[in-house]
């Protein structure tokens, strides 16, 4: 979806002005959707003469090519729309079972308007084709009751969609995207080159300047900064793989930008060689994780699927590194490294960990089988689940009041159910158009239907006037709206998107006019009709807006955050105390699907509520902050326990001491949960929660208590940028 298409979903107050490249993409679509229904609709009504196969097939291009933003290139777009046209055939023949009654198409437009719309689950290209399935059944399910002519309608349908998708693949196709894989191997190598020159020293600047750069990279694989057809966001095991595999190159960029205050300073002074042992065996675990990026980048831009002995060598190089960890931890005082270099091999091990998890993902990901469980089973669940069980957890997950997506889909079968009771009821003529502005019009916040619905109408009054007046002038020369038409169409669907909805409203008030009084005679009053069936609904959609979750992803995103944080406090102490308990593993690690729930959902929020206009606050959440610090604490839940399970027993003080620290950690967690809900993080700095010491805590140091002190510590100082940062977050 270009941004001019974004602002005016939206439905921004102050219209968006479109770049030159999104300008170009518009006209270039508003042009394959006029050849498409122009192909269809005049043929139909000049030599074979059948209307209602007219009719279908000027509306199918114009549902699945206007109405519906399908993202992608040309001929992604085309695969969508043929794999959508069963669907809609389906759904004109029932719109045209159930045009039987007023209530029977009532309560169809009911289920098919939730189902339809709660589609957007599976994935930006299904959310994409969804309005326009919406108005396949709504053309069907209105008066008269015609199953006779179903079959011109089947035809007229078939043939609007498959000359629209001839024309995304051959005519001014859209261009294809740089793909998510690309995006993804580009940050994977860009992490790799920094691992490899992880132990080079570096002057302040420079490393601050590569530091950046990390971040930048990271930041460019955020969902809500990839075009919507390449977001992995759909239920099966691929997507939900490289989705992961997205979150941990993210957290393995931040591990590398944040590691430079732990570098060797050059060399080593006198009496120091134990540092020296320490940083040798950390640069070549550095090395290992390097080489094995490099490995990820290049099956990711070949499409070759990841051998399992890098994970076997990975793994056996993590043991060994922890081994030799212990030795020199159980060795003389004089071979004990300092607090520094022990610092450094716990944060090397952290991205070690990183790697891991990336370089799993990656492999089901480009795989895309069923494979044997993968430890740590919870953290890759759906490595060794059925594609059933997949789709179910994703519709089950979101079948809550607390998802933003069953909260569209509400909204949207809400309105659309009432729109077609009262057009049926009330035997507006055109009733399908009441509908057809629910669907068009409605927002995600009541502030933005208002505003969609006030531009709304004033462009359809426009419009009524200049198509009641072409319709008193022209009288029944059908030749004169023939000409007029396809030139209609073109403007609408060109200059709707660049000016505004009240150009859209305006322009297409005259294209429907001009159509539909070439299929039977009309007169002026048809465009009173189009302004009557507009308001109603338009007030219709307010309603539903006002009444159903008015504020959008604004209020559900506080609160889905919220959930997530309360979720993960839980885990930070549960983890830290089975991995302490005497004896080694007789506490199990905390349960983590409660979280992983609670992280679905408050995603899918953010998502949404980045999707929406309006104002920014200067003081507000940096959401996708919250996001990274919850898969912190998963990551470190599933991870500390496999790789530090203590050999010998740890000292009373240090438990008492490392368990302390853990309910402070959960305890500044649920303090920043708490105020999510306040909408705005504090201005004044906060507290200190905890940081790990610069020297070990005990002595001799034992590597398991300075993991846990460095991930408490980590993820103590992102809840305090969380909770009071330093400049206005950009949400």
């Amino acid at each position: 979806m270009t941004r001019a298409e974004s602002a005016r979903k939206g439905g921004q107050r102050h219209h968006f002005v479109p770049s030159g490249p999104d300008r170009t993409a518009i006209v270039h679509r508003a042009v394959r959707v006029t050849v498409a229904a122009s192909a269809g609709f005049y043929p139909f009504v000049y030599v074979v003469d059948r209307p209602e196969t007219a009719i279908y097939a000027l509306f199918g291009p114009v549902a699945l090519g206007a109405m519906s933003q399908i993202p992608g290139s040309g001929r992604q777009r085309a695969a969508v729309m043929l794999r959508a046209l069963p669907v809609g055939l389906l759904l004109v023949v029932l719109g045209t079972v159930l045009a039987v009654s007023t209530w029977a198409a009532v309560l169809g437009m009911l289920v098919v308007g939730f189902v339809l719309a709660f589609a957007a689950v599976a994935g930006p290209r299904a959310a994409g084709a969804a309005p326009g399935l919406q108005l396949c059944y709504i053309l069907a399910c209105f008066p008269p009751y015609a199953p006779q002519a179903l079959g011109d309608r089947l035809t007229g349908i078939t043939l609007g969609v498959l000359v629209l998708a001839l024309c995304e693949v051959f005519l001014l196709p859209a261009p294809a995207a740089v793909p998510y894989r690309e995006r993804l191997a580009d940050a994977i190598a860009t992490a790799a080159s920094a691992a490899g020159d992880e132990t080079a020293a570096r002057p302040p600047p420079e490393q601050a300047a590569i530091a950046d750069q990390l971040r930048a990279t990271g930041r460019n694989l955020r969902l809500s900064s990839l075009p919507p057809a390449e977001r992995p966001a759909g239920p099966g095991r691929s997507d939900r793989a490289l989705a992961h595999a997205g979150t941990a190159a993210r957290r393995l960029l931040d591990q590398l930008a944040h590691s430079g205050d732990l570098r060797p300073a050059g060399d080593p002074p006198p009496g120091s060689s134990a540092d020296a042992d320490a940083d040798a065996a950390s640069a070549g675990l550095l090395a290992r994780v390097s080489v094995l990026c490099d490995a990820v980048a290049a099956a990711l831009r070949t499409g070759r699927p990841l051998p399992a002995a890098g994970l076997v060598a990975l793994d056996t190089a993590i043991r060994d590194f922890q081994a030799q960890r212990l030795a020199q931890a159980s060795g003389p005082p004089h071979r004990v490294p300092g607090g520094r270099a022990l610092r450094r091999q716990a944060a090397v091990l952290g991205t070690a960990v990183s790697v891991r998890t990336l370089y799993v993902s990656v492999m089901v990901g480009l795989d895309g089988r069923r494979t044997d469980p993968i430890p740590p089973q919870e953290l890759f669940w759906y490595a060794d689940a059925s594609a059933p069980a997949l789709w179910w957890r994703r519709l089950a997950g979101n079948m809550t009041l607390r998802s933003v997506q069953f909260q569209n889909a509400v909204r949207i079968a809400v309105g659309l159910g009432a729109a077609r009771l009262v057009a049926g009821s009330l035997d507006l003529e055109h009733g399908f158009w009441v509908l057809l502005a629910v669907l068009t019009l409605g927002r995600t916040t009541v502030w933005e239907t208002w505003s969609a619905v006030r531009s709304a109408v004033i462009g359809t009054l426009l419009g009524a006037v200049a198509a009641g007046t072409l319709l008193f002038v022209a009288g029944q020369h059908t030749n004169a709206y023939a000409v007029l038409l396809a030139p209609g169409m073109l403007a609408a669907f060109a200059l709707g998107p660049l000016l505004g909805i009240a150009w859209a409203q305006a322009l297409f008030t005259l294209v429907v006019a001009a159509a539909f009084a070439q299929l039977a005679p009309a007169s002026w009053q048809l465009a009173e009709i189009r302004i009557e069936d507009v308001v109603t609904g338009s007030a219709i959609g307010l309603l539903c807006g006002l009444l159903a979750w008015p504020a959008g992803a604004r209020r559900e995103v506080r609160r889905t955050m919220g959930a997530l944080l309360h979720a993960c406090a839980p885990l930070v102490p549960g983890t830290v105390r089975g991995i302490v308990a005497e004896p080694p593993g007789s506490v199990p690690p905390p349960s983590t699907i409660p979280a992983l729930h609670c992280l679905r959902l408050a995603e899918a929020a953010y998502l949404q509520f980045r999707s929406e206009p309006g104002e920014r606050p200067a003081a507000m959440w940096d959401w996708h902050a919250v996001l990274i610090a919850a898969n912190h604490v998963l990551l470190g839940v599933h991870s500390l326990p496999r790789i530090d399970q203590p050999t010998v027993a740890i000292p009373p003080d240090a438990v008492a001491r490392v368990g302390t620290a853990a309910d402070q950690v959960a305890l500044a967690t649920d303090r920043v949960a708490e105020l999510c809900a306040e909408g705005a993080p504090r201005r004044t700095p906060v507290r200190s929660v905890f940081r790990p010491s610069t020297e070990p805590p005990v002595s001799p140091p034992l590597p398991v208590l300075i993991d846990l002190e460095q991930w408490l510590g980590s993820l103590a100082a992102q809840l305090a940028r969380i909770e009071s940062p330093s400049e206005p977050a950009p949400g």
